[in-house]
């Protein structure tokens, strides 16, 4: 039977110095969309040739590093298998959750998380206190048409013409207030101010006497996830709080992984 190695006391350090050659070389292949050379990756690292291939030969048996053609390496499937599980694990509530306390303590108003289900929005969280003053009527699970929500108009401002009038049409743009959206004309107006202003209204449209500012969550491919939304009596929404509640959207955002571009 085979004795056993012990450590040495300089084991650790090699360990370590080895994980900085991988990751060295890994970020040198994230650099080049092509196959790079054994040449080239030396150079890039500054580590001796046979040195760089002897890490790459290890990498390329764990999937991490792909051989496209003798002496020329790409970043492996591997990463993107383990990628993909990093990002399965990035929770919109999850990441929301602190961003939205705070927004609720600046404000002392509501803050609603909510995604988009088919046609309708679906509050998936809030974060709110008795100091607000405000009843809430639609609980955490409830459901709100998009056309009357800041969140719902957030999505259908990222849809195509052609997608909100076909969601005009299923919906037939039904109103429960005196100021509710119920004309596709309107509505596309509407849409193109959200666009232009980054954030969106909801004027007393689902509820009379509620006003709502709305923001999107994007994530690392910067598509539209979710939104955040502050809900306030009518005569106290602040215009102060546009620019609290985009800059906690955009905080959300880059923990999901979203790099601030559109």
């Amino acid at each position: 039977m085979p004795r056993q190695k012990t450590a040495g006391p300089g084991d650790g350090k090699t360990a370590i110095q080895v994980i900085e050659r991988m990751v060295a070389l890994l970020d040198a292949l994230a650099e080049h969309s092509e196959p790079v050379s054994l040449k080239e990756l030396s150079l890039r690292t500054t580590l001796h040739p046979s040195t760089a291939h002897r890490i790459l030969n290890d990498l390329v048996i764990s999937r991490l590093v792909d051989r496209a053609e003798p002496g020329a390496y790409q970043l492996g499937i591997r990463l993107l298998e383990l990628g993909n599980l990093v990002k399965a694990r990035l929770n919109v509530r999850d990441a929301a959750l602190g961003p939205m306390r705070e927004l609720h303590r600046a404000t002392g108003q509501p803050v609603n998380l909510s995604i988009r289900q088919a046609d309708e929005i679906v509050y998936i969280e809030r974060a709110v206190s008795e100091r607000s003053g405000m009843q809430v009527v639609r609980a955490v699970g409830g459901r709100a048409p998009l056309h009357l929500t800041s969140v719902g108009k957030l999505f259908l401002a990222a849809d195509d013409a052609r997608a909100v009038r076909s969601y005009a049409t299923r919906t037939g743009l039904a109103g429960h207030t005196k100021n509710s959206i119920t004309e596709l004309t309107r509505l596309e107006r509407e849409l193109a101010l959200v666009r232009a202003r980054g954030y969106a209204r909801d004027n007393e449209e689902l509820e009379l006497g509620v006003r709502c500012i709305g923001s999107g969550i994007r994530d690392d491919s910067g598509r539209l996830v979710a939104g955040l939304s502050i809900s306030a009596p009518a005569d106290f929404v602040q215009d102060d709080w546009i620019d609290l509640l985009c800059k906690t959207t955009d905080r959300i955002s880059n923990a999901l992984g979203h790099d601030g571009e559109p």
